[in-house]
């Protein structure tokens, strides 16, 4: 079996929109039984109605899809009100941030109450990755200490550009042990294979990003990976499973 680990759904002010239906149609087409899905960034920018949206769309998935919380930082105390709610009234499985997009740093001081708030709610965190200034691998292990029971999932390998520099201090990130990264946006195959190798297959997660990605491209990515049969496995389904609380029907 396949479960996505991170895709969108909703309208961006970038262009991309991807309805609930439209995204169980792609899994439907590459037979990915589920996927974990975090809300667009809005035109309007009301979060907190797109993470209505979201796990609205959860629910009514039959257990396809799992729904993480957006929230924005520069919100201060209403952020970790955003995000309370949507765990624990909206039903909410981990929370996803984007520096990028949010225009703030990953490392900033004001973003720890966050990962600490994840810490208490036991939820995992997945942050957009690799977006130079904002959330560069080196940025990121700052945020992991600050949450170091919390599962801290990585977009892009870690990085965008996974050579030379960028390939070692997306390393130095997966030192920490409660750091993982997705394979989404990877273009060298060769970092999967060493992440394996070096930091075991439990490190790393298949995910598509779609529609800022595409699906079947990335799933490819992944089922042609030189790594062994089990490792494969985890990648496709079990690590996505394990961090967020999937249960076996999914």
């Amino acid at each position: 079996m396949t479960v996505d680990g991170l895709a969108f759904i909703g309208t961006s002010r970038f262009g991309y929109e991807l309805s609930a239906a439209g995204l169980l149609q792609g899994l439907d087409r590459n037979r990915i039984s589920a996927a974990v899905v975090a809300p667009m960034h809005r035109p309007d920018h009301d979060v907190d109605r797109a993470n209505e949206d979201v796990a609205s769309a959860a629910r009514d998935s039959g257990g396809r899809l799992l729904a993480l919380a957006r929230v924005d930082p520069w919100d201060g105390d209403l952020a970790r009100d955003h995000l309370v709610r949507a765990v624990r009234e909206l039903g909410a499985r981990g929370l996803f941030l984007h520096p990028a997009e949010e225009h703030f740093r990953i490392n900033d001081p004001r973003v720890r109450g966050l990962a600490e708030t994840a810490g208490e709610l036991r939820i995992p965190v997945v942050v957009a990755t690799g977006y130079q200034g904002f959330s560069e691998p080196v940025q990121m292990t700052q945020f992991a200490r600050w949450c170091p029971d919390v599962p801290v999932v990585l977009t892009n390998g870690g990085q965008y550009n996974i050579s030379g520099l960028a390939q070692t201090d997306a390393g130095l990130a997966l030192q920490l042990d409660n750091v993982h990264v997705h394979t989404s946006g990877v273009y060298r195959d060769d970092w999967i294979e060493l992440v394996v190798s070096r930091f075991g297959a439990g490190r790393i997660l298949f995910a598509s990003a779609a529609p800022v990605m595409n699906l079947q491209y990335e799933l490819a990515r992944v089922e042609l990976a030189h790594v062994p049969q089990e490792a494969r496995e985890l990648m496709l389904d079990g690590n996505v499973r394990r961090l967020f609380g999937l249960g076996e029907g999914a």
